[in-house]
């Protein structure tokens, strides 16, 4: 541990407490060794006892499964899929034919020449191939490949072309006759030590990084971890044994042609991966064993060989997706259950604390960030001084989030810079950040779900210094585990550290996410909403654990739409707006700055007084939409609590509340794009929580969703057509008389709209996103932030042709981020703090009710 941090994580662990896994030198269990060696031993036995052509077969077998091996490291870790190894194979091929047949060397020398050949190209290749993913990365190694096999034909001054290389020496072995039997034998003996690597490197640290690369590059970049790095030498790694396999490939067959390496086998490659099991130890072998014996069973039906190959990699990704190796084991474990090892929480556990001396803040100098032409950002300055924490606040779109990731390094600012204590920050990049001591999480938490919890914590322990590719201690030893185990409970977390990060509950992946950001050692630790979904107490958990690590010396920087607790654990609060600074100072002053009230509600005095909808108190409106004891969330805790609402036919209720309160989620609930998990949302005598949304449209309820989501690549035009389509097969001339209908509501759109969407302004989309709703002539619409990121005098002019809606006998729900442009509009109002009503009644009564300030800015600061 650094010599600057004192800490009791190092203590040892209690009796009682789960330890790691203790595999034979990395191996796996002593029964998997001895199942894999008896494989080995066996093959190796019927090499010397069988005829020559059984013995080909063998040695094919086993240099299939060492390809395998290294693809299997390659999609099984890091997720990675290569199309065109059979590159590599070739390149290790043509070395030891080259070398052997025309330099003269023995094959002992070419053999390794050529698996550095491969592993250097493989490399190489990766540099440039991994940034790209999925299809991408596919579309490369296949042309790698292809570009291979066409240059053994066009250079035949050193591949012999069409025509190939012959005279290739094969290797002999002491005591044993013929080099077929040789070449199975090395063959065998090499798969043996591939199979050894692969395991000790998957239980290792490089395995934890790749997988953690392969779970979230994002998040491994938050912990040190280099993911082109990673993913370099895992490629390289791959391509190395490739190499390796096409060197003995060479010698067995007696010459090479560019026709022996064609796209065909790079897919055989694949498949002995997919079918034995992606990420297993034995899944080559499994996998090498029924590709390599297949085509002798079928060899009766060479023609239909392909056909086989393809119905058979279908029945696998059906009924065995996790290949034969994978439901053995499944089916092993479900006959012999292991009981889960009893585990007791490490007692005492406290964070580690930073000598004063090695206590750093966080300054921002003049951030500025630009997209796409706007300014997110603009020559922002602010301070994180140790051991305080200070929030970053806004209203939706002010650019926090933009803030954070320049901050730890995600984004490269157009201007300014940052200064980590008195050193200035270079922007190299989130892991360079990471390493230099600024950690953070995340809105969405990013854990490695193919990993436990408390590999989670022992991965971020090393801060990206993995060691070499071969070695575990670094992340399985004793002290290493137990430091983990002692983070995990000083932040909270009293699960089994062994449960899979995958099935942990919400509040346990935030409190393990924390703890792998503090496995760090960092000065500055940025947490992106961290309470987002969290009840109540497990709020007030979070807010206590935040002041114990301001407290150990550690400058926090919270960005929270929760703003009781923004209030209750702040040292100082930052407010943006736009992306510029707009306040600063303690909580107190904060919440009762003049433009902090107007940035989260508006200014009531420059509103004007909108029309708003007539009624009687003896003859009231009939309920268009009714929300029942409505409770929904996302798999943690509820995000509504028993929400109880009503609209009547003609009105416009406005829905206010802070960030994360709950609106969106109501009003993708009402549209039928969330289901609820209990209660009941009526609308014309139909219950809306159990229709799916395309049902519900053609009721003749419409949603607006947040962020205007346009079709982008298609007119204007065309973009109001498609919002016709509920209604059905409607005439031309009535799509024509709805068209003009919203040209004349909005005569901006009637000017663009041969206009592809995307190249609309933000204002202009917005109107296109509410005309597109009014093309199917609903009952009722759900306008969901319509304001946000727009200008005011855009906001004005879109309020205006809201308010005209009226006259259209629409019914409309409008959540807004301007509570009082929304209140002047509205004519009835309910008020959300963390997913419950709080506040509901006449829009202009409500917009003097305290609540409202409550809900926006929260309570006093305690």
């Amino acid at each position: 541990m650094n010599k600057t941090m004192s800490s009791t994580v190092s203590a040892p662990l209690p009796v009682g407490a789960p330890r790691a896994a203790s595999p034979l030198f990395g191996l796996g269990t002593p029964l998997q060794i001895l199942a894999m060696a008896a494989v080995l031993v066996g093959a190796a036995a019927l090499a010397l006892s069988l005829n020559g052509y059984f013995v080909f077969v063998i040695a094919g077998v086993a240099m299939l499964a060492i390809c395998g091996v290294g693809l299997n490291l390659l999609l099984g870790l890091t997720g990675q899929v290569s199309f065109g190894h059979v590159g590599f194979y070739a390149i290790g091929a043509y070395t030891v034919a080259i070398l052997t047949g025309q330099a003269g060397w023995s094959f002992w020398a070419a053999w390794p020449a050529g698996m550095l050949a491969a592993a250097l190209l493989g490399a190489l290749l990766a540099l440039p191939a991994l940034r790209v993913k999925g299809p991408g990365l596919a579309m490369v190694t296949i042309a790698f490949g292809f570009i291979v096999e066409h240059g053994a034909v066009e250079w035949r001054g050193l591949t012999g072309g069409q025509n190939g290389l012959m005279g290739i020496a094969q290797p002999s072995l002491p005591g044993v006759e013929g080099g077929e039997r040789a070449l199975a034998l090395i063959a065998i003996a090499v798969l043996g030590v591939a199979l050894a690597a692969y395991a000790r490197i998957s239980r290792g640290s490089w395995g934890a990084a790749m997988r953690a690369v392969r779970d979230s590059e994002a998040a491994a970049a938050s912990i040190g971890v280099n993911p082109l790095v990673v993913k370099t030498v895992g490629f390289a790694f791959s391509a190395a044994l490739a190499g390796l396999a096409g060197g003995l490939f060479a010698p067995l067959q007696g010459m090479v042609t560019p026709g022996m390496f064609s796209f065909l086998q790079s897919i055989l490659f694949v498949l002995v991966v997919m079918i034995g099991g992606a990420g297993t130890v034995a899944g080559p072998v499994a996998g090498a064993i029924v590709v390599g014996l297949l085509p002798e069973i079928l060899s009766s039906l060479e023609n239909l060989r392909l056909l086989c190959f393809g119905v058979l990699l279908l029945l696998v990704l059906w009924v065995a997706p996790t290949g034969i190796v994978g439901v053995a084991t499944a089916a092993f474990r479900k006959l012999h259950p292991r009981a889960a090892p009893e585990h007791e929480p490490v007692a005492g556990a406290t964070l580690p604390t930073r000598a004063p001396e090695a206590r750093s803040g966080l300054s921002a100098l003049g951030l500025s960030m630009v997209f796409g032409g706007v300014r997110a950002v603009d020559n922002l300055s602010f301070e994180l001084p140790p051991g305080h924490v200070t929030s970053l606040i806004g209203p939706n779109g002010a650019g926090k989030s933009t803030v954070l990731n320049m901050l730890s390094g995600y984004y490269r600012p157009r201007a300014g810079g940052r200064k980590l204590g008195s050193a200035t920050l270079p922007a190299r990049g989130a892991c360079h950040s990471a390493r230099q001591g600024i950690s953070r999480t995340y809105q969405t938490t990013q854990l490695f779900a193919g990993m436990s919890a408390l590999d989670n914590v022992a991965i971020a322990l090393t801060r990206g210094k993995l060691g070499t590719l071969l070695g575990i201690a670094g992340f399985t030893a004793p002290a290493v585990r137990a430091e983990a185990r002692a983070l995990l409970a000083a932040c909270g977390y009293t699960g089994n550290p062994d449960t899979s990060a995958a099935d942990l509950a919400h509040v346990d992946r935030r409190l393990v996410e924390i703890a792998r950001a503090l496995a760090t050692r960092p000065a500055v630790l940025l947490l992106d909403e961290p309470a987002a979904g969290l009840s109540r107490e497990d709020k007030a958990t979070l807010g206590r654990l935040l002041r114990r690590i301001a407290d150990s010396g550690v400058a926090v920087g919270l960005v929270e739409h929760d703003m009781s607790l923004v209030m209750d654990v702040s040292d100082s609060i930052v407010v943006i707006d736009a992306g510029q600074h707009l306040a600063a100072g303690t909580p107190e002053a904060v919440r009762e700055d003049p433009a902090v009230r107007r940035a989260y509600l508006g200014d009531a005095a420059a509103v004007p007084v909108r029309h708003r909808a007539a009624s009687s108190d003896h003859a009231p409106l009939p309920e268009v939409i009714g929300v029942s004891r409505l409770r929904a969330g996302y798999g943690a805790a509820p995000v509504l609590h028993d929400v109880d609402l009503q609209v009547r036919e003609g009105e416009m209720v406005a829905l206010l509340g802070a960030n994360g309160a709950g609106k969106s989620t109501l009003m993708r609930a009402m549209a039928g794009l969330h289901r609820p998990v209990q209660g009941g949302i009526t609308f014309d005598g139909n219950d809306l929580a159990r229709l799916d949304a395309a049902r519900i449209v053609e009721l003749g309820v419409v949603l607006v969703p947040e962020g205007r989501q346009v079709f982008p690549e298609l007119s204007v035009l065309d973009n109001l057509k498609l919002g016709a389509f509920p209604s059905g097969r409607i005439s031309r001339g009535e799509m024509t008389q709805r068209v003009e209908s919203m040209f004349t509501r909005f005569p901006r759109l009637r000017e663009r709209q041969h206009q592809r969407a995307g190249l609309l302004s933000g204002g202009e989309q917005q109107m296109l996103a509410v005309a597109r709703g009014l093309m199917s002539k609903p009952t009722v619409v759900l306008l969901d932030e319509p304001s946000l990121g727009l200008a005011p005098k855009v906001i004005d002019e879109l309020f205006a042709s809201l308010d005209t809606l009226r006259e259209a006998s629409i019914t409309i729900l409008l959540v807004d981020q301007m509570a009082a442009l929304a209140l002047s509009l509205a004519d009835r109002a309910y008020v959300l703090e963390e997913g419950r009503v709080v506040a509901s009644g006449d829009a202009e009564a409500l917009a003097r009710d305290p609540a409202l300030v409550q809900a926006y800015l929260g309570g006093q600061h305690g």
